[in-house]
């Protein structure tokens, strides 16, 4: 176009032909006349001015919360905002891409997963209503040993209720953490657990000395389904930000690490702002439960419509005069025996159901006999 202009063709001729304005042809041979052939390459479109441009302070006040914290974006601009508030800090994305420049971040390969199907669980709406526990996966500190910190957390306000190493991951040691607990800020409604030992076993209604230790105490032991740790999603969350900050790497002994522990369950209830809670820590949203830890432990109560039997210490129950073995766990507890038949009772443990007993034959079964079920279906 500028060649043909220069050989003579006039500017509403180029116009018509390369069918652009008048005034952008004007454009091209000013910036020809000022540059020569290379005033026509494209230029830049960075604007001259950036008003919104992160200043420097701002990115070094990031780059020095994230070295504090070690948390992501989200977290980092809340505590940002708290340390001064008339400064008008950039947008969670900004911070992000602020710490992506630095290195500081390192991306994560997202991976599809299949939409997760689960029972109904008790919905915590309060504190208390819903504690989870586990214990942390184990490994060793630098001199060797081996640590098995037993965590619980209140799944209302993420409160960390405890991260203990203990020396064995069996019932008694598992109690003494519990009782703690309990004597510090009262009983829940329910405990989430795994399967695993000690919160559960192979007896009748999936019970162990220390969820019937539960039953006992007015708390209902709740399980998450095999091999499904996202049932216990936000406990099992919570397990990854304490590995991330406590255990690389662990610490040269069992004393600091437990110190590392402490610190972290500090950080966690008090500084770090949880997104769920409206960005609040944990802290701000606990308050100890109503129900105290009482001085005895109380008997189970099965009412009258229960017939009550005491489980001899080899594990069985009489019933007419005969002996039906149940299990050993339950050696000298008492049972409750509600009739579901003329031939069948259900077997209760607390208010919880562990089996059917057959008092006709005095055989005991862990499923719904196939007579009652027929008749259930027929209802």
């Amino acid at each position: 176009m500028v060649r043909e202009h220069l050989e003579g063709a006039s500017i509403s001729e180029l116009s018509e032909v390369y069918e652009v304005s008048r005034k952008t042809i004007y454009k091209w041979l000013e910036r020809y006349e000022q540059q020569g052939p290379g005033g026509l390459a494209d230029l830049s479109r960075r604007p001259l001015h950036s008003p919104h441009q992160v200043s420097a302070e701002v990115e070094q006040a990031s780059v020095e919360a994230r070295g504090r914290w070690k948390w992501g974006a989200s977290k980092l601009r809340v505590k940002l905002c708290e340390s001064d508030p008339a400064r008008q800090w950039p947008a969670v994305s900004t911070i992000a891409a602020v710490l992506q420049a630095k290195g500081l971040v390192v991306s994560r390969r997202r991976r599809s997963r299949p939409p997760v199907q689960r029972p109904s669980y008790a919905s915590p709406e309060q504190p208390n209503d819903v504690w989870c526990a586990d214990f942390k996966g184990w490994f060793r500190t630098g001199d060797g040993r081996r640590v098995d910190p037993l965590t619980i957390t209140d799944a209302c306000s993420r409160y960390l209720l405890r991260c203990q190493i203990v020396a064995r991951s069996n019932y008694e040691f598992a109690r003494a953490v519990f009782e703690t607990s309990f004597r510090e800020f009262g009983l829940p409604a329910v405990i989430h657990t795994d399967n695993g030992v000690p919160f559960a076993s192979v007896a009748p209604g999936g019970l162990s000395r220390l969820s019937m230790w539960f039953v006992k105490l007015g708390i209902v032991p709740e399980r998450s389904r095999p091999g499904s740790p996202q049932d216990n999603g936000r406990h099992e969350r919570m397990h990854r930000t304490l590995k991330q900050a406590t255990a690389q790497p662990p610490g040269a002994t069992l004393r600091l690490q437990q110190k590392a522990f402490h610190e972290f369950q500090r950080e966690y209830n008090q500084q770090r702002p949880h997104a769920a809670l409206g960005n609040l820590t944990p802290q701000a949203c606990y308050a100890a439960s109503p129900r105290c830890y009482p001085r005895r432990v109380p008997s189970l109560e099965y009412g009258d419509a229960m017939e009550v039997r005491r489980v001899s210490q080899q594990g069985s129950v009489k019933w007419k005069g005969e002996r039906t073995f149940i299990s050993e766990v339950f050696g000298h507890e008492d049972l409750g025996l509600k009739p579901a038949s003329q031939d069948w009772l259900e077997v209760y443990y607390g208010p919880i159901r562990i089996g059917w007993l057959d008092g006709r034959r005095q055989q005991f079964s862990r499923k719904i006999p196939k007579i009652l079920k027929k008749e259930h279906d027929a209802d």
